[in-house]
Formats: C-alpha cells, sequence, structure tokens
C-alpha cells in the first residue's frame, strides 16, 4: 500500500508520459470536488479532504513545499467549511422563496475588505516565500531539493488560503482568486512535469468561470434585502 504514495509507481502510460496511481487519484478526486462546489453542492468539501490527503505526498515529492503545507490548512478549513455550509445561522440562510432546502447564502466583499486581503496576500507571499526559498538550508535531511518557484508557488499557497476562507463564507469574489491561482499553477505543474495535474488545473480555469457564473446568477436571484452585503 505504502507504494501507492511513490510518484514512481506507475498506474499507466499515456502518449509517453507515465502516470503514478498518486497524481491520477489527487487528480480525479480534486477535479470532482471543483466541479462539486462551482454547482454549489455541499459535496464537496468529503470529496476534497480526499483529494488533499494525496496531493499532500504528491506535492513534496516534487519540492512544491508550499503547496505540501498548503494540504494541512486545507484538511482544517474544508473541515470547517464542510460545517458552515451546512450550519449556516438564521440570518445568512437562503431564502425559502429562492430553494426550498435552507442554507448558507451567498455574498459578495465590500471594497474594504478586499484592500485588506490584498494587502494581506502581497506580505504573506513575502514571508512564505522567504520561508520556502531556505527550507533546503534550514532542514537538509528533510528538504534535500531546493524549492521550486518559491514566490510564485508562495503567492498561488497565500492567494489560496484567501480563496478557501472566501469560499468558506460563500462570497463571489472567491472564484475571481481561484481564477488566478488555477492559471499560475497549470504553468507550474507543466514545468515541474507533472503533466496531469497541469490539466487538471487548466480544467479548474473552466471550472472558476463556470462558478462565477452559477454564483453570480443565484446571488442576482435573492431579493434585494436578502443579498447581505456585510461591512
Amino acid at each position: 500500500m505504502s507504494n501507492f504514495f511513490d510518484i514512481d509507481t506507475i498506474f499507466f502510460t499515456l502518449w509517453g508520459y507515465p502516470m503514478s496511481y498518486l497524481e491520477f487519484s489527487g487528480v480525479l478526486t480534486g477535479s470532482l470536488a471543483t466541479w462539486l462546489v462551482a454547482r454549489n453542492n455541499v459535496w464537496t468539501w468529503p470529496i476534497a479532504l480526499v483529494s488533499v490527503f494525496l496531493f499532500f505526498f504528491l506535492f513534496y515529492q516534487v519540492q512544491l513545499y508550499p503547496d505540501m503545507f498548503l494540504q494541512l490548512f486545507f484538511l482544517i478549513t474544508y473541515l470547517l467549511g464542510w460545517w458552515r455550509w451546512t450550519h449556516p445561522k438564521e440570518d445568512e440562510r437562503v431564502a425559502e422563496s429562492v430553494s426550498d432546502r435552507k442554507r448558507l447564502r451567498i455574498t459578495r466583499m465590500t471594497a474594504r475588505q478586499l484592500m485588506v486581503w490584498s494587502l494581506a496576500s502581497v506580505a504573506g507571499t513575502a514571508l512564505v516565500g522567504t520561508f520556502a526559498r531556505n527550507l533546503h538550508t534550514w532542514f537538509p535531511t528533510v528538504f534535500s531539493q531546493p524549492s521550486a518557484f518559491p514566490y510564485l508557488d508562495s503567492f498561488t499557497t497565500v492567494m489560496s488560503i484567501m480563496g478557501t476562507f472566501l469560499m468558506i463564507e460563500k462570497r463571489l469574489e472567491c472564484w475571481y482568486v481561484w481564477l488566478v491561482i488555477d492559471i499560475i499553477s497549470t504553468y507550474m505543474y507543466f514545468v515541474k512535469d507533472v503533466k496531469l495535474v497541469g490539466v487538471e488545473y487548466l480544467f479548474f480555469c473552466f471550472l472558476a468561470a463556470l462558478g462565477a457564473r452559477n454564483w453570480t446568477r443565484e446571488y442576482r436571484s435573492y431579493p434585494l434585502l436578502d443579498k447581505g452585503l456585510l461591512p
């Protein structure tokens, strides 16, 4: 069973590209979870937890250490998201005129919130990038190879944290954050030769656009006083 988590244990070869069990399973569960969240389906959370577990081992083996640590964050926040979506407060639920099932409604960020989050993401990228760049020097026994794309990878990591919190709260802007992340990640994964993951993130770009469309459509269907714009 331990060989399943080794990126060199090959499941099949497609067009000359060796596909590991680990990469294939992570991509499959991650794609399904993303498709479900674009459709505003709560089952995204348990399936995403499986994907997180698989990608932790994958990213360690391709030296994308910020992405690896990000999976630990996802583990906790996905559990939080699962609870948040299924246990909204009374004033956060979708109006019954929109759906016969009470659930957390979609909201939008204010300009002030957007500015604060943007500044925090820049500062976070600088901090995490410096840490990632020095991991192989500080902990050579654990990290034998230098981090690939320390700052670019750190940027997607920090933005993923931002996007996850926005998604947990069902903020519409989360999809535009994910679109930026997916474009950059597609490039990094192709360069690091985990091509199926790169294809997956290219697919995620389209899902982010689909999610933005679906969530915008539902948001606009709410009564004016039920849109939940927060200060």
